[in-house]
């Protein structure tokens, strides 16, 4: 069973190299070799350790553990931008557990996080443009592209990216729970064929 909880200082390491290790297998395209080979690591650990020894005040870090095994994290900034709202900031799950719910449990978290404290807000993320399968995940769960921006990364590129929105944070929370209705409709669909 997949338990969601606020990360700890002795998350770190696990984030920091989740962190790193995604951005090693979808970000190849945009970023350099030598980042990702020899500094992604030291950078991820820098950022993630300022946010968890000194979190914003409008920062939310949570965990997912299966069976007490850490297996991916999602992080928040409440009130992030004037016209977007809140972010979601990072969404990541250890490949090996793709596909068995805990992004969607990791989001369901957060839209109850935000509904509650910043009911006010819009809800949305950044998602790089080649990133197809983030896309779908993100669309089938409610979101819509609302505009097109550029990421300026580490290692000093430049990478087009996509804002997706839920606008209210219920409209995730729903999305969420049709996500799962489609898949359990469609895994039912397939054994009965």
């Amino acid at each position: 069973m997949v338990i969601i909880r606020a990360a700890r200082l002795d998350d770190l390491e696990h984030i920091a190299e989740l962190h790193a290790q995604s951005w090693r297998e979808n970000y190849q395209q945009v970023l350099s070799a030598d980042y990702l080979n020899d500094k992604v690591f030291a950078e991820r650990l820098a950022v993630w350790t300022t946010r968890l020894t000194t979190p914003q005040s409008n920062q939310l870090v949570l965990v997912a553990e299966l069976e007490g095994v850490f297996c991916g994290f999602i992080c928040l900034l409440g009130g992030n931008h004037p016209k977007y709202g809140t972010i979601i900031d990072n969404l990541h799950v250890m490949s090996a557990n793709k596909g068995q719910g805990t992004g969607s449990r990791l989001l369901a978290a957060a839209a109850s996080w935000a509904a509650a404290n910043y009911k006010d807000h819009d809800l949305y993320l950044e998602v790089l443009a080649g990133n197809n399968k983030a896309i779908g995940f993100y669309q089938a769960k409610g979101a819509r592209n609302i505009a097109t921006a550029y990421w300026h990364t580490p290692c000093s590129n430049k990478a087009k990216e996509f804002i997706y929105s839920w606008g209210a944070p219920d409209n995730l929370a729903k999305g969420v729970v049709q996500g799962i209705a489609n898949k359990l409709t469609n895994n039912l669909a397939e054994k009965v064929s």
